[in-house]
């Protein structure tokens, strides 16, 4: 397995496992295709933010996306793992890849909005929820977490 960096030509495959990776929680393909803009990975995005994706065998199984915000945290954008793979530790082989990348930086911390399905992923993971937002579906919050870097925190 490798994590390479993207390519613009990788849009398609990345929106079809985004895609692919939200409806395994259950949502219907009408709710996916309402967030049809929100879940698709432009060739704009990837030239535009850090985009990773993990190769197995020739195939893409997942990726992770990031931007940098206010030069001292990092906002994790995506972390999406083809279905079939979920609950078999390559979420957490991204995160790993994710984190060591980041850690060269002068970060503080790191921020996302998480799908709430996965928060117990990201919780076990070091992250801790920090507020939420209600989505566009009634009574459904999305959590917002972070991690704190501490080794590059003064």
């Amino acid at each position: 397995m490798t994590v390479e960096k993207a390519n613009i030509t990788d849009h398609e495959i990345l929106t079809e496992i985004t895609k692919k990776s939200k409806a395994y929680w259950g949502y219907s393909a009408e709710q996916i295709l309402q967030w049809d803009k929100n879940l698709t990975i432009t060739e704009d995005y990837i030239k535009n933010n850090y985009v990773f994706k993990l190769m197995k065998e020739g195939l893409i199984i997942g990726y992770y996306s990031y931007f940098i915000e206010e030069k001292k945290n990092v906002k994790l954008d995506n972390l999406f793992v083809r279905p079939e793979y979920i609950g078999k530790g390559f979420g957490k082989y991204l995160i790993d890849d994710f984190l060591s990348r980041i850690r060269e930086g002068k970060f503080e911390k790191v921020i996302l909005d998480s799908e709430p399905n996965a928060e117990a992923f990201y919780s076990k993971l070091g992250f801790e929820k920090v507020g939420e937002f209600e989505t566009s579906i009634k009574d459904r919050f999305m959590p917002i977490m972070e991690m704190k870097l501490k080794e590059n925190t003064k």
